[in-house]
């Protein structure tokens, strides 16, 4: 045990004063990995998943004819994609990098309901995105994006309008991975973050502009499963190998029992009020120790908190534009087949729960309980979870946080990347600069897109570092800037009398306001307009509330009783045209009774499941007031059961589902050792004609190949 630089001036004496006594920061400017581990994982692993994913699509393609290079099949993976692999994908596009450091920035901030409310409020939209899901698979089956079916629908001037809005919300997303990613890589391996925010894209350029959504797909599972892996390997060892739930109750029922005098003696350079550095200059406090305002009790174990409750407003209704305004959710429905749209929704959303709620609760809950030397800021840019596991498990431990963040990075990337290359390839390039565009053409387009955006991305991150927004500003900020295209693209896919011209002047008008209504309140609270005042809860609070609710209201009205309308949404397909006679998962293969099937199902379960989660389980939580030692227990228990049944769920279910693809894959690979002719040959020599004017009388692409090839089977067999 190391000597304190001074001796405890406490009792009971915090359980790691003895190691940290007058440090200001856990990592102190020192990187626990070396810088070589740094750029082992951001170019390692980023070649290493490039070069493997690649492979399988090849594989598939060579073996089992499934990947042919048209255009549609590069930016909807044939929309053929089964259950399980959409709820893995939809895990993996949901899983941020604020996902896994914000959760437990929450947790250090508010206890145990900051996990709690960040995965309930962030889970709810996953759930109800399933009705627009199985909606686009009834009214849009042949879009290729969201704007597609705003422009067959609305026309231009709302096309262009909710392009802008996807674009935002592309660029918000992408820029927090990058603010947290690049933030925590240079704390960890001391890679400088302008470098980091330059290498981390290059992993998501070179396997998604090869293989396009399906390369992006079958990398999203095995990032998923490696971040599951990490998670589980994370509450293992804080619950079950080093501390139990009793030890973490008791660490941080001592936590909040010091005084403010005493914390101000544990958090100084020598154990005098003098040299404290509990407060900064405007007096508030910057470490975990002492009560906690707002919660019941002051304590860490409790759900009644007014900040926990005021995070979790601020995540439900900002979490509702980055699902729904973001293209890379629309694009999973797209390629999903039509019974996998609702399902694979419903069963992503439940299984993504388990990321935040239980390493928030294990990590999170941990960094308090042992007050670590973690101040404020750096909780805000996401530094809780590797210095615990650094912590606990040494540079092990750190390692495997930097592995899982960068999963969580590229995985969320290339769905990010492809979607912002399928906006620009159909919504720009194929509607205003070459309406008569062949598939060759847009390929090339999104191929350039990737990378384009990849480059401009790194150089955005660098701009809002140097401005001095964190990860926790931005994701608080979201709400405010594309909540207002929320509920008209709901109305889009859902409401008959929606207006395109009440759309357009809700959307601009709910963001006006919002604005607006973020700068007063700003101005109201701290009396001053700075990037602090903007960030406090309260006013990011009325920006987001403002932005969904008014463009809301606007467009109701101005849909009931200015311009209502009476739209047929058996006509809208009609108005959305391939580039290539490519009909994998269309024609024949959709069934308009199971679809309404599937959203009967969705919208009764996914509705009761949004009612539990936030409304009947906080509810239930608040008679037990703070925690009991038993009360915490389960709690902690129900948290541990559902990450690993999320991990085995999400890790099994897609290999099952896909047997017979990974048969063919496989039986094509016996052939080719055998002598026996690939399926490639056949499915190359078939031809793919453009298609400005979708007919579903012309045989798809896919069942041609598979027929040649069975075909020759069957010939070899007899």
């Amino acid at each position: 045990m190391a000597e304190p630089a001074f001796p405890c001036p406490v009792d009971p004496c915090p359980p790691t004063f003895d190691e940290f006594a007058g440090s200001t920061s856990y990592f102190g400017g020192q990187p626990p990995l070396s810088q070589a581990i740094g750029y082992l994982v951001v170019i390692g692993f980023g070649a290493l998943f490039s070069v493997f994913t690649t492979a399988v699509v090849y594989i598939d393609k060579f073996f089992a004819g499934n990947a042919n290079a048209t255009s549609e099949h590069f930016n909807t993976a044939g929309r053929t994609v089964k259950t399980g692999l959409t709820a893995s994908v939809i895990v993996s596009q949901w899983t941020w990098a604020a996902t896994l450091l914000q959760s437990s920035n929450v947790a250090w901030n508010y206890g145990v309901s900051g996990p709690f409310w960040y995965a309930s409020g962030a889970t709810i939209q996953v759930l109800l995105f399933g009705v627009l899901a199985i909606s686009l698979k009834d009214i849009a089956p042949s879009a290729h994006t969201m704007c597609e079916i705003v422009r067959a629908r609305w026309g231009r001037s709302a096309h262009i309008t909710f392009l802008i809005f996807a674009f935002l919300a592309n660029i918000i997303v992408t820029s927090m991975l990058l603010l947290g990613g690049a933030a925590t890589v240079e704390a960890l391996t001391g890679v400088r973050y302008e470098l980091a925010s330059f290498l981390i894209p290059w992993g998501v350029i070179l396997y998604t502009s090869a293989g396009g959504l399906k390369a992006t797909f079958m990398a999203s599972y095995f990032h998923t499963m490696i971040i599951f892996a990490v998670l589980l390997a994370m509450i293992t060892v804080v619950y079950i190998k080093v501390y139990s739930s009793d030890q973490i109750y008791d660490y941080l029922a001592q936590t909040v029992a010091y005084t403010p005098e005493e914390c101000k003696l544990i958090w100084s350079k020598d154990g005098t009020v003098e040299t404290t550095f509990y407060t900064n200059d405007a007096g508030v406090k910057q470490y975990a120790c002492g009560y906690v305002t707002g919660n019941n009790g002051g304590s860490y174990l409790t759900m009644l908190s007014s900040g926990g409750l005021m995070f979790g407003i601020i995540n439900i209704v900002g979490n509702f534009g980055t699902v729904f305004v973001d293209q890379s959710y629309w694009q999973s429905a797209i390629a999903a087949k039509p019974e996998a749209a609702a399902k694979g929704y419903m069963l992503g959303g439940v299984c993504w729960f388990a990321i935040p709620f239980s390493l928030a609760t294990s990590l999170g809950l941990t960094s308090t309980a042992l007050m670590l030397p973690i101040s404020k800021d750096e909780a805000g840019s996401g530094l809780v979870p590797p210095a615990v596991a650094d912590y606990l498990m040494g540079s092990a431990g750190a390692a495997l946080i930097l592995v899982m963040l960068f999963m969580a990075i590229v995985s969320t990337g290339s769905a990010e990347s492809i979607a912002v290359s399928s906006l620009v390839a159909y919504d720009v390039y194929r509607e205003y600069i070459n309406p008569d565009a062949t598939g060759k053409q847009i390929l090339w387009v999104s191929r350039v897109v990737i990378v384009v955006f990849g480059i401009f991305m790194g150089l955005f991150s660098i701009v809002l570092n140097v401005i001095g927004l964190n990860l926790g500003w931005v994701y608080l900020f979201m709400g405010v800037v594309i909540g207002s295209a929320v509920i008209p693209l709901w109305n889009l896919m859902t409401w008959s009398k929606a207006s395109g011209k009440g759309a357009v002047i809700a959307a601009w008008g709910g963001f006006a306001l919002a604005i607006v209504g973020w700068l007063i309140g700003a101005q109201v609270q701290s009396g001053s307009i700075t990037v602090a005042t903007l960030g406090t809860n309260e006013v990011m609070l009325s920006g987001n509330l403002i932005a969904i609710f008014s463009s809301g209201f606007i467009h109701y009205v101005y849909s009931k009783f200015i311009d209502p309308q009476d739209f047929d949404f058996s006509t809208l397909d009609d108005n959305i045209h391939l580039v290539e006679q490519d009909l994998r998962g269309l024609g024949d293969e959709i069934n308009k009774d199971d679809i309404r099937r599937s959203k009967r199902w969705i919208i009764r379960r996914g509705y009761l499941l949004t009612f539990v989660l936030i409304l009947v389980w906080p509810v239930l939580s608040v008679p037990a007031g703070v925690f009991t030692r038993e009360y915490f227990a389960f709690w902690v228990l129900v948290s541990i059961a559902w990450g690993f049944a999320a991990a085995i769920t999400i890790s099994v279910l897609p290999l099952v589902e896909s047997q017979s693809e990974l048969g063919s894959v496989f039986n094509g690979m016996w052939n080719y050792i055998r002598g026996v002719e690939g399926t490639m040959r056949h499915s190359d020599q078939v031809e793919v004609v453009a298609a400005p004017i979708k007919t579903l009388d012309v045989e798809p692409v896919k069942p041609q190949a598979e027929l040649q090839f069975h075909d020759q089977l069957d010939h070899e067999e007899a």
